[in-house]
Parts: structure tokens; sequence; C-alpha cells
């Protein structure tokens, strides 16, 4: 079992960030680091302060030397794939080849209507959502990459310099769709993320993932699965590491545990003593 800690940048400083993240990098236990896409909180008060996460994930990867790194994930829509592709190659190689690039479908209907990004329907989310798949795929691993879709035309388009990962930096989609999300994570994902449920809900998209790798030709074990795991609302990573150990049972390989606000780097250290005989 992996383990790692998610910070997402909602009712905090980039101060208590910086000190969580600059201790888990010196806790071996901790494999990854993790924030979130979003502009707007989305738990407790959404007036609150958000700090962007693709900005901190660059900082917080000059501030460390070891944790691999991502935002879990990215809303497909709030950037170009193109553009995103370039943010994700500039950030590997800052990183030392350290970045997992998350994306997402996007759903948040708050912060899109706020902003005047058009969302879609759920069709129209998947559709893009694919497309813009292979748009990052061509332009992180291709010299050049044309490609002609219904929202992304791109022509004999470059992305350089790349990143140190090869061939490309590894893709971690988040949702659970079963008909659509878990198709395209089946086709181009090297990372799995559990959107969260019970651990029926669990086994079940594990099994629905599987039949899609099936149907593609993929060899489900290319892709590592990840979930988050939550301490009891006091800190105590007890239910966390009960869950994970569940979750285990069914093919979870990868387990984040989500810290509550306000972010302290005391936090850290009872999780990797928790997660010490499960992983």
């Amino acid at each position: 079992m992996r383990l790692g800690f998610k910070t997402a940048p909602q009712h905090t400083t980039w101060r208590d960030m910086l000190d969580v993240w600059r201790t888990g990098d010196d806790i071996d236990a901790f494999e990854s680091g993790w924030t979130f896409d979003h502009f707007y909180p989305i738990v407790g008060d959404t007036d609150g302060p958000c700090l962007e996460g693709w900005v901190t994930l660059a900082a917080l990867a000059q501030a460390t030397r070891r944790v691999r790194l991502g935002v879990l994930v990215t809303g497909i829509h709030y950037r170009h794939p193109a553009m995103l592709a370039n943010m994700a190659a500039t950030l590997d190689i800052v990183s030392d080849g350290r970045l997992d690039l998350g994306i997402g479908a996007g759903w948040n209907v708050q912060e899109s209507g706020a902003y005047g990004i058009e969302l879609g329907t759920p069709k129209e989310r998947s559709d893009r959502f694919e497309e813009a798949c292979q748009v990052l795929i061509g332009l992180l691993s291709e010299e050049r990459t044309t490609f002609s879709g219904r929202y992304y035309q791109l022509e004999d388009a470059r992305c350089e310099p790349k990143g140190p990962q090869q061939p490309h930096v590894p893709i971690c989609i988040g949702g659970s769709g079963e008909r659509r999300t878990l198709r395209t994570a089946a086709r181009f994902a090297q990372h799995w993320n559990f959107v969260g449920g019970t651990l029926e809900d669990f086994k079940h998209k594990v099994e629905v993932l599987h039949a899609h790798c099936a149907e593609v030709g993929r060899d489900p074990g290319e892709i590592m699965i990840s979930s988050h795991v939550r301490p009891s609302p006091d800190g105590d990573p007890g239910p966390a590491v009960e869950t994970a150990a569940k979750m285990a049972e069914f093919g979870l390989d990868l387990a984040i545990v989500p810290l509550p606000v306000p972010h302290r780097a005391a936090q850290l250290e009872p999780i990797a003593k928790a997660f010490a005989d499960l992983r």
C-alpha cells in the first residue's frame, strides 16, 4: 500500500501548506502529495479563501525534493488541453520528473457559472474530456500533433521541451462514471482515482474498470488505483487505515489522506505511523 497526503488549498494559508509539504517530503512513508483544482472552496463556506492549485503546486515542487505531486484533479474545461500540456511538461521538468497529471471532466456548476466557463451537459463533458486526453497525450509524447475534434483542433502543434518522464507524464483520471469516465480511464490512464463512496461502490467500480480494460485490450495491472481515505473529524487516522485495508482487498494501491484544516505539519507523523503495518 502506497501512502499520500492531500492539502486542498481551501480555508488555509500558503505558509501552512508549505510547512506540511516540507515535513511530508522528509517522511519516507509518504510517496506523494496532492492539491485540488478549484477556485472556490468545495467544503464549508464557499465564500472563503481558496488558493489556485497549479500555481501552488509549482511552488511546492521547488520546496520539496522527493515526493511525487499532482492536482487531484484538474477540471479539463478550465484550461485548453494544449495550454495544460505545456504547464504539465514544464512542471515535470521543474520537479525533476515527479508530476502526475490529474484530470477530470469537470463538475463544479458554481465556479463555472460565476466565471462564465461553459461546463456543458454530462455527455458534452465526457465527449470533451475524451478529446482532451488524446490532445494531452499527443502533445506530451509526440514531436507534432494534429487533431480534429468537435471541441479541439490542432494543426502540426508542438509542446517543447517535454518532461523527463517517458513516454509522457503519467495520466491520473478522476471520476466514477461507469459508461464514459471509466472507459476513458481504461484507454488512457496510468492511474485512476475513485471519487468516493462505500466499499461496495469501490469494488463495483473496479470491476467496471477491469471490464473496460478487457474491451480495449488493456492490462488493468497497468493502472494504479487510488482513493481518498479520511481520518475521523478529530484527526484520528484509525478510520483511514481501516478503510484503506478493506479497499486493498479489491485493488487499492494508493491511499490518499486529506488533511483537515487548519493544516498542520504535526498531522503527518501520526498518519505515517498508523499506516506502517499496512504499507
